[in-house]
Protein backbone atom coordinates (compact mmCIF):
# COMPACT_ATOMS: atom_id res chain seq x y z
CA UNK A 1 0.00 0.00 0.00
CA UNK A 2 1.48 3.46 -0.62
CA UNK A 3 0.81 6.19 2.11
CA UNK A 4 -1.01 9.40 0.42
CA UNK A 5 -0.06 12.25 0.49
CA UNK A 6 3.48 11.41 -0.92
CA UNK A 7 6.66 12.63 1.56
CA UNK A 8 7.99 14.34 -1.11
CA UNK A 9 5.77 15.02 -4.54
CA UNK A 10 9.25 15.66 -6.04
CA UNK A 11 9.56 19.03 -8.54
CA UNK A 12 7.08 19.24 -11.75
CA UNK A 13 8.40 19.66 -15.42
CA UNK A 14 6.43 22.75 -16.46
CA UNK A 15 8.09 23.51 -19.82
CA UNK A 16 5.18 21.56 -21.68
CA UNK A 17 2.39 19.59 -21.11
CA UNK A 18 4.35 16.89 -22.22
CA UNK A 19 7.04 16.89 -20.30
CA UNK A 20 4.61 17.76 -17.04
CA UNK A 21 3.43 14.05 -18.03
CA UNK A 22 6.61 12.46 -18.89
CA UNK A 23 8.21 14.02 -15.04
CA UNK A 24 4.75 12.09 -13.30
CA UNK A 25 5.74 9.05 -15.41
CA UNK A 26 9.60 9.01 -14.30
CA UNK A 27 9.09 9.91 -10.29
CA UNK A 28 7.03 6.82 -10.63
CA UNK A 29 8.92 4.39 -12.42
CA UNK A 30 9.32 1.59 -9.94
CA UNK A 31 5.19 1.00 -10.31
CA UNK A 32 5.02 2.13 -13.74
CA UNK A 33 7.41 -0.24 -15.32
CA UNK A 34 5.93 -3.58 -13.86
CA UNK A 35 2.95 -2.20 -14.93
CA UNK A 36 3.81 -2.30 -18.60
CA UNK A 37 5.02 -5.68 -18.04
CA UNK A 38 2.26 -6.96 -16.84
CA UNK A 39 0.28 -5.16 -19.59
CA UNK A 40 2.54 -6.94 -22.44
CA UNK A 41 2.63 -10.72 -20.89
CA UNK A 42 -1.47 -9.90 -20.54
CA UNK A 43 -2.23 -8.98 -23.51
CA UNK A 44 0.14 -11.07 -24.86
CA UNK A 45 -1.08 -14.46 -23.68
CA UNK A 46 -4.41 -13.45 -25.55
CA UNK A 47 -2.56 -12.88 -28.36
CA UNK A 48 -1.24 -16.48 -27.69
CA UNK A 49 -4.41 -18.00 -27.64
CA UNK A 50 -5.58 -18.15 -31.17
CA UNK A 51 -2.29 -19.73 -32.54
CA UNK A 52 -2.39 -22.45 -29.59
CA UNK A 53 -5.91 -22.93 -30.69
CA UNK A 54 -4.85 -23.30 -34.27
CA UNK A 55 -2.29 -25.55 -33.59
CA UNK A 56 -4.33 -28.12 -31.43
CA UNK A 57 -6.48 -28.17 -34.29
CA UNK A 58 -3.62 -29.11 -37.05
CA UNK A 59 -1.45 -31.37 -35.02
CA UNK A 60 -4.52 -33.18 -32.86
CA UNK A 61 -7.46 -32.89 -34.44
CA UNK A 62 -6.77 -33.22 -38.00
CA UNK A 63 -4.33 -35.95 -37.42
CA UNK A 64 -6.13 -37.40 -34.98
CA UNK A 65 -3.08 -37.69 -32.51
CA UNK A 66 -4.70 -37.13 -29.15
CA UNK A 67 -1.58 -36.59 -27.23
CA UNK A 68 -0.46 -33.48 -28.87
CA UNK A 69 -4.22 -32.17 -28.18
CA UNK A 70 -3.37 -32.90 -24.75
CA UNK A 71 -0.14 -31.12 -25.06
CA UNK A 72 -1.84 -28.06 -27.13
CA UNK A 73 -5.17 -28.56 -24.18
CA UNK A 74 -2.48 -27.87 -21.35
CA UNK A 75 -0.42 -25.13 -22.81
CA UNK A 76 -3.55 -23.29 -23.38
CA UNK A 77 -4.71 -23.69 -20.29
CA UNK A 78 -1.36 -22.36 -18.79
CA UNK A 79 -1.35 -19.26 -21.20
CA UNK A 80 -5.01 -18.67 -19.97
CA UNK A 81 -3.15 -19.19 -15.76
CA UNK A 82 -0.83 -16.77 -16.73
CA UNK A 83 -2.73 -14.43 -18.90
CA UNK A 84 -5.39 -14.04 -15.15
CA UNK A 85 -2.54 -13.75 -13.14
CA UNK A 86 -1.13 -10.36 -15.49
CA UNK A 87 -4.29 -9.35 -15.45
CA UNK A 88 -4.76 -9.04 -12.21
CA UNK A 89 -1.46 -7.58 -11.44
CA UNK A 90 -1.45 -4.93 -14.74
CA UNK A 91 -4.84 -3.51 -12.83
CA UNK A 92 -3.62 -3.54 -9.52
CA UNK A 93 -0.25 -1.43 -10.65
CA UNK A 94 -2.57 0.64 -12.83
CA UNK A 95 -4.96 1.90 -10.55
CA UNK A 96 -1.83 2.39 -8.23
CA UNK A 97 -0.57 4.36 -11.00
CA UNK A 98 -3.08 6.57 -11.62
CA UNK A 99 -3.91 7.53 -8.20
CA UNK A 100 -0.46 8.09 -6.86
CA UNK A 101 0.10 10.46 -10.58
CA UNK A 102 -3.18 12.05 -9.33
CA UNK A 103 -2.27 12.31 -6.00
CA UNK A 104 1.38 13.95 -7.04
CA UNK A 105 -0.30 16.57 -9.33
CA UNK A 106 -2.97 17.60 -6.23
CA UNK A 107 0.48 18.11 -4.45
CA UNK A 108 2.10 20.48 -6.72
CA UNK A 109 -1.25 22.29 -6.76
CA UNK A 110 -1.81 22.70 -3.28
CA UNK A 111 1.79 23.84 -2.70
CA UNK A 112 1.69 26.63 -5.65
CA UNK A 113 -1.42 27.94 -4.17
CA UNK A 114 0.31 28.10 -0.81
CA UNK A 115 3.59 29.37 -2.33
CA UNK A 116 1.21 32.09 -4.09
CA UNK A 117 -0.06 33.11 -1.02
CA UNK A 118 -2.40 36.54 -1.51
CA UNK A 119 -1.27 36.88 -5.00
CA UNK A 120 -3.64 33.78 -5.86
CA UNK A 121 -7.15 35.89 -5.90
CA UNK A 122 -5.43 38.28 -8.26
CA UNK A 123 -4.10 36.23 -10.63
CA UNK A 124 -6.92 32.89 -10.62
CA UNK A 125 -10.53 32.96 -9.73
CA UNK A 126 -11.86 30.39 -7.39
CA UNK A 127 -13.98 28.49 -10.47
CA UNK A 128 -10.51 27.82 -12.39
CA UNK A 129 -8.83 26.76 -9.05
CA UNK A 130 -11.47 24.28 -8.05
CA UNK A 131 -12.04 22.84 -11.55
CA UNK A 132 -8.05 22.12 -11.62
CA UNK A 133 -8.28 20.16 -8.28
CA UNK A 134 -11.02 18.56 -8.87
CA UNK A 135 -11.15 17.63 -12.82
CA UNK A 136 -7.81 18.28 -14.23
CA UNK A 137 -5.02 16.59 -11.43
CA UNK A 138 -7.40 13.39 -12.35
CA UNK A 139 -7.16 13.99 -16.00
CA UNK A 140 -2.96 13.76 -16.50
CA UNK A 141 -3.51 10.32 -14.03
CA UNK A 142 -5.32 9.01 -17.18
CA UNK A 143 -2.22 9.08 -18.99
CA UNK A 144 -0.05 7.25 -16.71
CA UNK A 145 -3.43 4.85 -16.04
CA UNK A 146 -3.39 3.57 -19.91
CA UNK A 147 0.07 3.02 -20.59
CA UNK A 148 0.07 -0.43 -19.30
CA UNK A 149 -2.31 -1.01 -21.53
CA UNK A 150 -1.15 0.66 -24.53
CA UNK A 151 2.23 -1.22 -23.93
CA UNK A 152 0.66 -4.38 -24.32
CA UNK A 153 -1.74 -3.67 -27.20
CA UNK A 154 1.54 -2.25 -29.09
CA UNK A 155 3.33 -5.41 -28.41
CA UNK A 156 0.63 -7.85 -29.29
CA UNK A 157 -0.27 -6.32 -32.43
CA UNK A 158 3.03 -6.45 -33.36
CA UNK A 159 3.32 -10.45 -32.21
CA UNK A 160 0.04 -11.02 -34.46
CA UNK A 161 1.33 -9.06 -37.39
CA UNK A 162 4.35 -11.38 -37.32
CA UNK A 163 2.51 -14.60 -37.21
CA UNK A 164 -0.37 -13.50 -39.85
CA UNK A 165 3.13 -12.27 -42.05
CA UNK A 166 4.58 -15.93 -41.89
CA UNK A 167 1.16 -17.66 -42.54
CA UNK A 168 0.03 -15.59 -44.94
CA UNK A 169 1.76 -12.36 -46.58
CA UNK A 170 -1.26 -11.42 -47.94
CA UNK A 171 -3.30 -11.03 -44.25
CA UNK A 172 -0.35 -9.69 -42.70
CA UNK A 173 -0.12 -6.96 -44.45
CA UNK A 174 -3.87 -6.46 -44.62
CA UNK A 175 -3.32 -6.28 -40.65
CA UNK A 176 0.04 -4.52 -40.75
CA UNK A 177 -1.85 -1.62 -43.14
CA UNK A 178 -5.30 -1.58 -42.01
CA UNK A 179 -4.38 -0.63 -38.22
CA UNK A 180 -2.27 2.57 -39.07
CA UNK A 181 -5.22 4.08 -41.50
CA UNK A 182 -7.82 2.83 -38.58
CA UNK A 183 -5.30 4.98 -36.06
CA UNK A 184 -5.59 8.38 -38.63
CA UNK A 185 -9.38 7.66 -39.01
CA UNK A 186 -9.93 7.83 -35.62
CA UNK A 187 -7.14 11.31 -35.04
CA UNK A 188 -9.19 13.17 -37.58
CA UNK A 189 -11.47 13.17 -34.45
CA UNK A 190 -9.29 14.11 -31.61
CA UNK A 191 -8.26 17.44 -32.69
CA UNK A 192 -12.47 18.78 -32.27
CA UNK A 193 -12.41 16.71 -29.32
CA UNK A 194 -9.03 18.32 -28.20
CA UNK A 195 -10.42 21.98 -28.44
CA UNK A 196 -14.24 21.61 -27.27
CA UNK A 197 -12.77 19.69 -24.15
CA UNK A 198 -10.99 22.93 -23.47
CA UNK A 199 -13.75 25.02 -24.13
CA UNK A 200 -15.67 22.81 -21.64
CA UNK A 201 -13.46 22.77 -18.94
CA UNK A 202 -13.22 26.84 -19.21
CA UNK A 203 -16.42 27.74 -19.18
CA UNK A 204 -16.85 24.78 -15.81
CA UNK A 205 -13.93 26.89 -14.12
CA UNK A 206 -16.07 30.14 -14.87
CA UNK A 207 -19.55 28.43 -13.89
CA UNK A 208 -17.65 26.90 -10.15
CA UNK A 209 -16.00 30.63 -9.60
CA UNK A 210 -19.66 32.33 -10.12
CA UNK A 211 -21.37 29.52 -7.66
CA UNK A 212 -18.53 30.41 -5.28
CA UNK A 213 -18.79 33.84 -5.51
CA UNK A 214 -22.49 33.56 -5.30
CA UNK A 215 -22.51 31.43 -2.23
CA UNK A 216 -20.02 33.44 -0.44
CA UNK A 217 -22.70 36.78 -0.91
CA UNK A 218 -25.65 34.99 -0.12
CA UNK A 219 -26.69 36.67 2.46
CA UNK A 220 -25.80 40.26 1.23
CA UNK A 221 -27.85 39.12 -2.09
CA UNK A 222 -30.64 38.62 0.18
CA UNK A 223 -30.12 41.73 1.93
CA UNK A 224 -30.88 43.52 -1.11
CA UNK A 225 -33.00 41.71 -3.15
CA UNK A 226 -30.89 40.68 -5.67
CA UNK A 227 -31.18 36.85 -5.91
CA UNK A 228 -33.26 36.67 -9.01
CA UNK A 229 -30.56 38.45 -10.87
CA UNK A 230 -27.62 36.16 -9.71
CA UNK A 231 -30.45 33.24 -10.36
CA UNK A 232 -30.75 34.18 -14.22
CA UNK A 233 -26.43 35.02 -14.50
CA UNK A 234 -26.21 31.27 -13.03
CA UNK A 235 -28.62 29.69 -15.35
CA UNK A 236 -27.33 31.32 -18.29
CA UNK A 237 -23.85 30.41 -17.23
CA UNK A 238 -25.73 26.52 -16.85
CA UNK A 239 -26.34 27.01 -20.04
CA UNK A 240 -23.16 27.63 -21.82
CA UNK A 241 -21.70 25.11 -19.81
CA UNK A 242 -24.35 22.81 -21.06
CA UNK A 243 -23.46 23.55 -25.46
CA UNK A 244 -20.31 23.30 -23.90
CA UNK A 245 -20.98 19.71 -23.30
CA UNK A 246 -22.99 18.88 -26.08
CA UNK A 247 -20.36 19.73 -28.43
CA UNK A 248 -18.15 17.69 -26.43
CA UNK A 249 -20.81 14.76 -26.40
CA UNK A 250 -21.16 14.86 -29.95
CA UNK A 251 -17.45 14.64 -31.45
CA UNK A 252 -16.85 11.67 -28.43
CA UNK A 253 -19.81 9.67 -29.38
CA UNK A 254 -18.48 9.72 -33.29
CA UNK A 255 -15.18 8.29 -31.56
CA UNK A 256 -17.47 5.76 -29.68
CA UNK A 257 -19.05 4.78 -33.22
CA UNK A 258 -15.60 4.92 -34.91
CA UNK A 259 -14.02 2.46 -31.90
CA UNK A 260 -16.93 -0.33 -33.14
CA UNK A 261 -17.50 0.31 -36.88
CA UNK A 262 -13.99 0.66 -37.82
CA UNK A 263 -12.46 -2.57 -35.83
CA UNK A 264 -15.40 -4.84 -36.91
CA UNK A 265 -15.37 -3.98 -39.76
CA UNK A 266 -11.55 -4.47 -40.14
CA UNK A 267 -12.21 -7.57 -38.05
CA UNK A 268 -15.14 -8.76 -40.85
CA UNK A 269 -12.34 -8.07 -43.59
CA UNK A 270 -9.95 -10.45 -42.04
CA UNK A 271 -12.16 -13.01 -41.58
CA UNK A 272 -13.37 -13.14 -44.93
CA UNK A 273 -9.67 -13.22 -46.75
CA UNK A 274 -8.87 -15.99 -44.07
CA UNK A 275 -11.98 -18.13 -45.27
CA UNK A 276 -11.17 -17.27 -49.07
CA UNK A 277 -7.56 -18.49 -48.83
CA UNK A 278 -8.63 -21.07 -46.61
CA UNK A 279 -11.40 -22.44 -49.19
CA UNK A 280 -8.28 -22.60 -51.83
CA UNK A 281 -5.98 -24.34 -49.95
CA UNK A 282 -3.91 -22.24 -48.87
CA UNK A 283 -3.60 -22.03 -45.58
CA UNK A 284 -5.17 -25.01 -43.16
CA UNK A 285 -8.25 -25.12 -41.20
CA UNK A 286 -6.39 -24.46 -37.84
CA UNK A 287 -4.89 -21.38 -39.62
CA UNK A 288 -8.18 -20.38 -40.42
CA UNK A 289 -9.71 -20.96 -37.01
CA UNK A 290 -6.83 -19.00 -35.56
CA UNK A 291 -6.86 -16.34 -38.07
CA UNK A 292 -10.50 -15.39 -36.91
CA UNK A 293 -8.92 -15.92 -33.40
CA UNK A 294 -6.69 -12.94 -34.21
CA UNK A 295 -9.43 -10.89 -36.14
CA UNK A 296 -11.58 -11.16 -32.97
CA UNK A 297 -8.45 -10.54 -30.75
CA UNK A 298 -7.17 -7.45 -33.21
CA UNK A 299 -10.46 -5.28 -31.55
CA UNK A 300 -9.11 -4.97 -28.09
CA UNK A 301 -5.49 -3.46 -28.80
CA UNK A 302 -7.16 -1.34 -31.71
CA UNK A 303 -9.85 -0.17 -29.14
CA UNK A 304 -6.60 0.18 -26.78
CA UNK A 305 -5.42 2.75 -29.51
CA UNK A 306 -8.15 4.29 -29.51
CA UNK A 307 -8.85 4.94 -25.68
CA UNK A 308 -5.24 5.66 -25.06
CA UNK A 309 -5.08 8.23 -27.79
CA UNK A 310 -8.77 9.74 -25.95
CA UNK A 311 -7.30 9.52 -22.44
CA UNK A 312 -3.62 11.03 -23.73
CA UNK A 313 -5.48 14.10 -25.27
CA UNK A 314 -7.44 14.82 -21.80
CA UNK A 315 -4.67 14.40 -20.04
CA UNK A 316 -2.59 16.90 -22.31
CA UNK A 317 -5.55 19.05 -22.39
CA UNK A 318 -5.73 18.64 -18.25
CA UNK A 319 -1.82 19.31 -18.52
CA UNK A 320 -1.74 22.72 -20.05
CA UNK A 321 -3.97 23.92 -17.35
CA UNK A 322 -1.76 22.62 -14.84
CA UNK A 323 1.16 24.08 -16.48
CA UNK A 324 -0.28 27.02 -17.01
CA UNK A 325 -1.44 27.51 -13.28
CA UNK A 326 1.90 26.23 -12.01
CA UNK A 327 3.74 29.20 -13.71
CA UNK A 328 1.70 31.32 -12.37
CA UNK A 329 4.52 33.95 -9.67
CA UNK A 330 3.67 35.16 -6.36
CA UNK A 331 3.86 38.55 -6.02
CA UNK A 332 6.78 38.01 -3.48
CA UNK A 333 9.40 36.46 -3.50
CA UNK A 334 12.40 35.19 -0.87
CA UNK A 335 15.03 37.56 -0.39
CA UNK A 336 18.59 36.31 -2.14
CA UNK A 337 20.53 37.52 1.29
CA UNK A 338 17.84 37.50 4.27
CA UNK A 339 19.01 39.90 6.99
CA UNK A 340 18.76 38.74 10.76
CA UNK A 341 16.08 39.70 12.36
CA UNK A 342 15.33 42.97 13.88
CA UNK A 343 14.77 42.76 18.07
CA UNK A 344 11.35 42.42 19.52
CA UNK A 345 9.09 45.23 19.48
CA UNK A 346 10.63 46.81 16.87
CA UNK A 347 8.75 50.50 15.45
CA UNK A 348 6.86 49.79 11.81
CA UNK A 349 7.05 52.52 9.60
CA UNK A 350 4.99 52.69 6.04
CA UNK A 351 6.89 55.40 3.70
CA UNK A 352 4.12 55.45 1.39
CA UNK A 353 1.78 57.24 4.08
CA UNK A 354 4.40 57.81 6.16
CA UNK A 355 2.74 56.22 9.10
CA UNK A 356 5.30 55.29 12.12
CA UNK A 357 3.67 52.76 14.49
CA UNK A 358 5.46 52.51 18.12
CA UNK A 359 5.82 48.91 19.44
CA UNK A 360 4.09 48.27 22.03
CA UNK A 361 1.26 50.11 21.75
CA UNK A 362 -2.28 50.34 19.90
CA UNK A 363 -2.43 52.37 17.12
CA UNK A 364 -6.02 53.29 15.21
CA UNK A 365 -5.81 54.50 11.84
CA UNK A 366 -8.79 56.51 10.32
CA UNK A 367 -9.19 56.91 6.48
CA UNK A 368 -12.41 57.89 4.56
CA UNK A 369 -11.69 55.81 2.11
CA UNK A 370 -12.11 52.11 2.97
CA UNK A 371 -9.42 51.00 0.13
CA UNK A 372 -6.65 53.41 1.45
CA UNK A 373 -7.18 51.50 4.45
CA UNK A 374 -7.65 47.84 3.55
CA UNK A 375 -4.03 48.71 1.01
CA UNK A 376 -2.28 50.03 4.19
CA UNK A 377 -3.06 46.56 5.78
CA UNK A 378 -1.83 44.95 3.02
CA UNK A 379 1.98 46.84 2.99
CA UNK A 380 1.85 46.65 6.77
CA UNK A 381 1.85 43.15 6.38
CA UNK A 382 4.10 42.61 3.06
CA UNK A 383 1.32 41.04 0.96
CA UNK A 384 3.05 43.51 -1.31
CA UNK A 385 6.37 45.20 -1.90
CA UNK A 386 6.22 48.51 -0.53
CA UNK A 387 9.32 48.94 1.26
CA UNK A 388 7.90 48.94 4.89
CA UNK A 389 10.35 48.35 7.65
CA UNK A 390 10.29 46.30 10.66
CA UNK A 391 13.25 48.42 12.90
CA UNK A 392 16.06 49.29 10.34
CA UNK A 393 15.17 45.82 8.21
CA UNK A 394 13.12 46.39 5.30
CA UNK A 395 10.47 43.45 5.35
CA UNK A 396 11.28 42.87 1.70
CA UNK A 397 14.60 41.65 3.23
CA UNK A 398 13.00 38.73 5.54
CA UNK A 399 12.16 35.54 5.00
CA UNK A 400 8.56 35.31 4.33
CA UNK A 401 8.22 32.65 6.89
CA UNK A 402 9.52 35.44 9.39
CA UNK A 403 6.96 38.47 8.27
CA UNK A 404 4.18 36.18 8.70
CA UNK A 405 5.58 35.12 11.93
CA UNK A 406 6.11 38.57 13.27
CA UNK A 407 3.17 40.74 11.35
CA UNK A 408 -0.61 38.99 11.40
CA UNK A 409 -2.89 40.85 9.55
CA UNK A 410 -6.96 40.10 9.93
CA UNK A 411 -8.50 41.33 7.00
CA UNK A 412 -12.12 42.19 6.32
CA UNK A 413 -12.83 39.06 5.16
CA UNK A 414 -11.32 36.63 7.01
CA UNK A 415 -11.48 32.59 6.29
CA UNK A 416 -13.05 30.26 8.60
CA UNK A 417 -11.69 26.77 8.36
CA UNK A 418 -13.64 23.78 9.34
CA UNK A 419 -12.30 21.38 12.35
CA UNK A 420 -12.38 21.58 15.83
CA UNK A 421 -12.54 24.94 17.53
CA UNK A 422 -10.15 24.39 19.77
CA UNK A 423 -7.19 23.41 17.49
CA UNK A 424 -7.74 27.23 16.58
CA UNK A 425 -8.12 29.12 19.93
CA UNK A 426 -7.51 27.06 22.97
CA UNK A 427 -7.12 29.21 25.33
CA UNK A 428 -10.31 30.46 26.63
CA UNK A 429 -8.59 33.93 27.86
CA UNK A 430 -8.36 35.05 23.87
CA UNK A 431 -11.84 34.01 23.72
CA UNK A 432 -13.10 36.34 26.53
CA UNK A 433 -11.02 38.82 25.06
CA UNK A 434 -12.84 39.06 21.71
CA UNK A 435 -15.90 39.16 23.68
CA UNK A 436 -17.00 35.47 21.76
CA UNK A 437 -17.30 33.25 25.25
CA UNK A 438 -21.47 33.59 24.14
CA UNK A 439 -20.64 32.05 20.57
CA UNK A 440 -18.74 28.71 22.20
CA UNK A 441 -21.72 28.00 24.33
CA UNK A 442 -23.84 28.16 21.99
CA UNK A 443 -21.81 25.49 19.94
CA UNK A 444 -23.03 22.07 20.23
CA UNK A 445 -19.69 20.85 22.14
CA UNK A 446 -17.95 24.05 23.00
CA UNK A 447 -14.43 23.81 22.44
CA UNK A 448 -14.56 20.52 20.82
CA UNK A 449 -17.27 21.67 18.32
CA UNK A 450 -16.55 21.31 14.52
CA UNK A 451 -17.03 24.47 12.97
CA UNK A 452 -18.75 24.36 9.46
CA UNK A 453 -16.95 24.95 6.18
CA UNK A 454 -16.51 29.16 6.19
CA UNK A 455 -18.10 29.06 9.52
CA UNK A 456 -21.67 28.88 7.31
CA UNK A 457 -23.27 27.93 10.58
CA UNK A 458 -22.21 31.27 12.37
CA UNK A 459 -23.65 35.04 11.88
CA UNK A 460 -20.78 37.51 10.44
CA UNK A 461 -20.34 38.80 14.00
CA UNK A 462 -19.40 35.59 15.50
CA UNK A 463 -17.31 34.67 13.02
CA UNK A 464 -15.80 37.98 13.71
CA UNK A 465 -15.26 37.44 17.22
CA UNK A 466 -13.77 33.75 16.50
CA UNK A 467 -11.16 34.77 13.90
CA UNK A 468 -10.36 37.90 16.38
CA UNK A 469 -9.99 35.34 19.31
CA UNK A 470 -7.61 32.83 17.05
CA UNK A 471 -5.30 36.01 15.76
CA UNK A 472 -5.16 36.77 19.66
CA UNK A 473 -4.00 33.06 20.30
CA UNK A 474 -1.56 33.66 17.40
CA UNK A 475 0.28 36.36 19.93
CA UNK A 476 2.28 37.95 17.16
CA UNK A 477 4.85 40.85 17.81
CA UNK A 478 2.30 43.48 15.36
CA UNK A 479 -1.43 42.46 14.79
CA UNK A 480 -3.39 44.25 11.88
CA UNK A 481 -7.15 44.34 12.05
CA UNK A 482 -9.08 45.69 9.23
CA UNK A 483 -12.16 46.82 10.61
CA UNK A 484 -12.28 43.70 13.65
CA UNK A 485 -15.64 44.90 14.59
CA UNK A 486 -17.94 45.77 11.28
CA UNK A 487 -20.04 43.15 12.14
CA UNK A 488 -20.98 43.04 15.67
CA UNK A 489 -22.96 45.27 17.92
CA UNK A 490 -22.35 48.29 20.11
CA UNK A 491 -22.12 46.92 23.48
CA UNK A 492 -20.06 43.77 22.34
CA UNK A 493 -18.09 46.10 20.12
CA UNK A 494 -17.03 48.60 23.47
CA UNK A 495 -16.43 44.77 25.14
CA UNK A 496 -13.79 44.18 23.15
CA UNK A 497 -12.39 47.75 22.78
CA UNK A 498 -12.09 46.94 26.70
CA UNK A 499 -10.53 44.02 26.38
CA UNK A 500 -8.36 44.22 23.54
CA UNK A 501 -5.72 46.55 24.91
CA UNK A 502 -5.12 44.31 27.69
CA UNK A 503 -4.88 41.48 25.97
CA UNK A 504 -2.20 42.98 23.80
CA UNK A 505 -0.50 44.88 26.32
CA UNK A 506 3.21 44.71 25.60
CA UNK A 507 2.64 44.09 22.12
CA UNK A 508 2.31 46.05 19.04
CA UNK A 509 -1.21 46.68 17.33
CA UNK A 510 -2.66 48.16 14.33
CA UNK A 511 -6.72 48.91 14.30
CA UNK A 512 -7.93 50.08 10.90
CA UNK A 513 -11.18 51.53 11.76
CA UNK A 514 -14.04 54.55 12.58
CA UNK A 515 -15.58 52.99 15.19
CA UNK A 516 -15.12 55.99 17.96
CA UNK A 517 -15.31 53.10 20.87
CA UNK A 518 -12.04 51.72 19.33
CA UNK A 519 -10.43 55.02 18.43
CA UNK A 520 -11.42 55.94 22.07
CA UNK A 521 -9.44 52.91 23.63
CA UNK A 522 -6.17 53.82 21.26
CA UNK A 523 -2.73 55.11 22.51
CA UNK A 524 -2.71 56.93 19.12
CA UNK A 525 -4.41 57.51 16.34
CA UNK A 526 -3.77 58.25 13.30
CA UNK A 527 -5.80 60.07 10.17
CA UNK A 528 -5.52 58.63 6.97
CA UNK A 529 -6.24 61.35 4.12
CA UNK A 530 -5.33 60.87 0.26
CA UNK A 531 -3.13 57.99 1.00
CA UNK A 532 -0.74 60.48 3.68
CA UNK A 533 -0.81 60.33 7.26
CA UNK A 534 -2.08 64.29 7.77
CA UNK A 535 -2.45 64.18 11.43
CA UNK A 536 -2.00 61.91 14.94
CA UNK A 537 -3.08 62.47 18.41
CA UNK A 538 -5.59 60.82 20.68
CA UNK A 539 -9.13 60.36 19.27
CA UNK A 540 -10.98 63.08 21.47
CA UNK A 541 -7.96 65.76 20.60
CA UNK A 542 -8.68 64.89 16.93
CA UNK A 543 -12.17 65.50 16.84
CA UNK A 544 -11.85 69.24 18.46
CA UNK A 545 -8.69 69.55 15.85
CA UNK A 546 -9.75 68.30 12.76
CA UNK A 547 -13.09 68.84 11.31
CA UNK A 548 -12.52 66.08 8.31
CA UNK A 549 -11.81 63.88 10.95
CA UNK A 550 -14.77 64.75 12.86
CA UNK A 551 -16.91 64.13 9.89
CA UNK A 552 -15.46 60.76 8.89
CA UNK A 553 -15.84 59.08 12.21
CA UNK A 554 -19.31 60.71 13.67
CA UNK A 555 -20.82 59.40 9.98
CA UNK A 556 -21.63 63.42 9.32
CA UNK A 557 -20.14 65.49 6.40
CA UNK A 558 -17.20 67.84 6.16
Amino acid sequence: MRALPLPDPGEPDLRSPGRFIARLARLQLRTVLPGIAFGIVWMGCQALLPYVVGRAIDDGVTNRDSDAVLRWALLLVLVGVVQGAAGIARHRFAVTNWYVACSRAEQWLVRHITRLGGSLSRQASVGEVVSIGATDCAAVGLAIDVSARLSGAIVSFVVVAIVLLRASPALGLVVVAGVPVFTLGVGVLLRPLHARQAAQRSAIGDLSGLAADTVAGLRVLRGIGGEDAFVARYRTESQRVRRAGVHVAHTQSLLDAAQVLVPGAFVVLVTWLGARFALDGRITAGELVAFYGYAAFLLTPLRTFTEAADKITRAFVAARRLVSFLRLEPDLTEPERALPEPPANAPLRDPASGLVVEPGRVTAVVSPDPEEATALADRLGHWNDAGVTLGDVPLRDLPLETVRRRVLVVDKNPMVFTGPLREAVADPAYVEAAAATDVVDALDGGYDADVEERGRSLSGGQRQRLVLARALAAEPDVLVLDEPTSAVDAHTEARIADRLKTARRGRTTVVLTTSPLLLDRADTVAFLDGGRVVATGSHRALLHESERYRAVVTRGEA
